[in-house]
């Protein structure tokens, strides 16, 4: 997480100097002719619009210590989604209110106005429902947890049905959900899909990794993706991110594994820095654990060994046993799958359901 804040009044780089020390890896950004009232650290700038465009894309949290009109008309060319946009606060120059703007619960503006406010001494201003009920939200779960959401539009309905005392059935296998909401709202638990869906519920929050038919969906649905997956992966050198992809995504597509429960992407200490594998782990927003070949062999994988591996590194094999490894899991989802340059085996995060 990194901060900016931003001030365009003497008050306002006044009340900055006391936020920066606070907030975690904050720069103070101060209109030129009100720099010197900040202090040597804080950086002067002339262009409002051209600043706040730049910070969009480098920083996660932005105080803006202005009026709201001023912000709400400079952001709002930016705005892309809730899951993207930065965390939005704004604070006004006599320091009384902290107002989260924008991107409460996935971006943290709601924790980052507390937070601004109890540094200066404002009141924090928050006004998505779940938080003025006091009821856990969807999103803010999910976050919690790492977790992926399938549609932001299923978190704005269930978080609806939840302020409004509807009926929500959940399938959730990891049972954080119900830890998460400790007895609040109408959350009904179920063992199986089938179940829930036959239930009389408003909404539906399903807990999987599992890719569900279309057919059996119910409206009102929000799928929430753990991301409990391991890729355990081999590739010759030079092979394309694309054909690593496409090779992955086949056979994830093939098993109903959705590619947002990816969670690693293990292989030999030998590729930890083969270019292909470390863009397709990139493109999926999940580290690339390497394994020496010493530890590849302590593992007994369910296929023979590899000749092919065996002379080039020294290791029994790489994909089965990497996944193995990295996933805690004495067993596979599905052992090793090869095609002309890739080798592949799936298994999930040992204690983890699906």
């Amino acid at each position: 997480m990194s901060t900016a804040v931003i001030a365009i009044t003497r008050n306002g780089a006044q009340l900055g100097a006391r936020l920066v020390g606070g907030l975690p890896d904050c720069t103070l950004y101060v209109l030129r002719k009100f720099h010197g009232a900040a202090g040597k650290t804080a950086r002067p700038f002339d262009d409002l619009r051209q600043l706040l465009t730049t910070l969009w894309q480098e920083r996660s949290d932005l105080v803006c210590i202005m009026a709201c009109g001023i912000v709400v008309r400079m952001v709002a060319p930016l705005l892309e989604s809730k899951d993207r946009d930065p965390a939005v606060v704004v604070l006004d120059d006599a320091g009384r209110f902290a107002i989260s703007l924008l991107s409460g619960h996935l971006g943290g503006a709601n924790e980052l106005a507390r937070r601004s406010a109890w540094l200066v001494g404002a009141r924090p201003v928050i006004t998505t429902a779940t938080d003025v009920n006091d009821l856990p939200s969807f999103d803010l779960l999910a976050k919690e947890q790492g977790w992926e959401i399938d549609d932001l539009a299923g978190v704005r309905l269930l978080n609806s049905l939840l302020v409004d005392n509807q009926p929500i059935a959940v399938v959730d296998p990891t049972e954080r959900v119900r830890t998460w909401f400790h007895g609040t709202g109408r959350l009904s638990f179920y063992g199986t899909f089938a179940h829930a869906v036959k239930s009389d519920a408003q909404g539906f929050l399903f807990v999987t990794n599992r890719q569900l038919p279309p057919q059996t969906m119910p409206q009102n649905l929000l799928i929430l993706r753990p991301r409990n997956l391991v890729l355990g992966i081999g590739c010759n050198s030079a092979t394309p991110a694309d054909e690593i992809e496409a090779f992955v995504l086949s056979h994830l597509k093939r098993l109903f594994l959705s590619p947002r429960s990816v969670g690693m992407v293990a292989t030999a200490a030998a590729k930890r820095e083969e270019a292909g594998l470390v863009e397709f782990a990139r493109r999926l927003g999940a580290p690339l654990i390497c394994f020496e070949s010493e530890e590849l062999n302590r593992v007994r994988p369910p296929s023979p060994p590899s000749e092919h591996a065996l002379a080039a590194i020294g290791a029994i094999g790489v994909a089965e046993p990497a996944a193995l490894l990295a996933s805690g899991n004495d067993r596979l989802l599905l052992k090793k799958v090869k095609s002309d340059n890739v080798t592949l085996a799936v298994a999930e995060l040992g204690g983890q359901a699906p």
